[in-house]
């Protein structure tokens, strides 16, 4: 389902409305309300002139009422206008909010956590079509990232960005070097992870003029990429052997993992990112209904 355009499909149809009301049928009632309040009271002056009373006061307001009332219609539609234009306005330009459904982000984001995504940092975009307007500022190394999936763009998938334009990155043996130069690694108590109950390898990650964040290894897992797509655009970027890969990040491309590395299908497997399909930055977590601890910034 894509959303966005749903949206936009609903802001259309009620501004139209909306539009319409105001230009044509508010008008319209109006007029039809001033001509039924001159007949109602030029009979409560007849009335008062010949028995000196008229009907109660009340009479009047409920026909003034009655009259300037919208139809069903555009009660359903005009007067939501406002509120889906804030909604579609928030959604695409300022920030987005979405529901983590995966383990590719251990230890960094859980199943389950809710966060919004910063949606003007990487570039001003056109709803829909997401084409950048107005350019802001480009992934950096070690943002996480919220993208529509190169091989399906009807899903968002959200991943560490690991190479930029131009980077050069190596993984091998499960460690990370970036234009010659590697990571740095701290090893952490190992990690249990309660959906699958079992323990995973933990430590901190220092990316080349990048930030430190925490990711998990499996130590039953080898270390070469079994069963990547042999297809992908730029695939001659990517050299694979047994202890891992080695790919040049082409330009307008950007080179992901996940923080959960054994565990995350990523641009090791299915190719680099167009800076098209870019959604936005995720930076927090607002929700998380079984752990509200979880809820602030992340790194």
């Amino acid at each position: 389902m894509n959303f966005a355009l749903i949206l936009f499909v609903l802001v259309v149809i009620t501004g139209i409305a909306w539009v319409a009301d105001k230009l044509v049928f508010e008008k319209q009632r109006r007029l039809s309300a001033q001509a039924a309040l001159a007949q109602f009271d030029a009979r409560q002056a007849d009335l008062q002139g010949r028995y000196g009373a008229g009907e109660i006061d009340t009479s009047r307001s409920r026909l003034a009422e009655e009259k300037l009332r919208q139809p069903w219609w555009l009660e359903y539609s005009a007067s939501f206008f406002p509120v889906i234009l804030a909604v579609f306005v928030l959604r695409s330009f300022v920030v987005e909010p979405f529901k983590i459904p995966s383990g590719s982000m251990i230890p960094t984001l859980l199943i389950g956590d809710f966060i919004l995504v910063n949606k003007y940092d990487y570039g001003i975009r056109l709803p829909v079509l997401n084409k950048k307007i107005i350019p802001v500022s480009e992934p950096k190394r070690g943002d996480v990232m919220v993208f529509r999936y190169p091989k399906d763009e009807s899903l968002d998938y959200i991943k560490r960005v690991i190479g930029v334009p131009g980077d050069v990155v190596s993984y091998q043996n499960k460690r990370l070097t970036i234009n010659g130069k590697p990571a740095e690694y701290s090893e952490q108590p190992d990690y249990l992870d309660e959906e699958r109950l079992s323990y995973s390898k933990h430590f901190r990650e220092k990316l080349p003029e990048g930030p430190e964040h925490g990711i998990l290894n499996d130590a039953d897992r080898p270390p070469y990429v079994a069963g990547a797509d042999p297809d992908f655009p730029f695939h001659e970027n990517c050299t694979y052997n047994q202890q891992g890969l080695t790919c040049k990040v082409p330009q307008g491309h950007y080179f992901v993992m996940g923080d959960n590395r054994d565990n995350s299908l990523d641009s090791r497997y299915w190719g680099f990112v167009p800076d098209q399909n870019i959604v936005g930055r995720a930076f927090l977590i607002w929700m998380n209904l079984g752990n509200i601890g979880r809820v602030g910034s992340f790194k």
